[in-house]
């Protein structure tokens, strides 16, 4: 159960930081690393707080 959840985190993780890192490099034409790693971060944490409340939701 913990790898699958470590499993998902990490391909979120990298699908993020890849369509940050794509986004910035089409529009801005540079993709500075910090940016790329904090909206990801951020994206991420998101998630998880969307599948949280998604459950609190489900189970009342």
């Amino acid at each position: 159960m913990i790898l699958r959840e470590l499993g998902i985190f990490l391909l979120a993780f990298v699908a993020f930081a890849s369509a940050v890192a794509a986004y910035l490099a089409a529009f801005h034409g540079e993709a500075p690393l910090k940016e790329i790693l904090s909206t990801a971060f951020a994206a991420v944490i998101g998630l998880y707080i969307g599948r949280y409340v998604e459950r609190r939701l489900i189970n009342g």
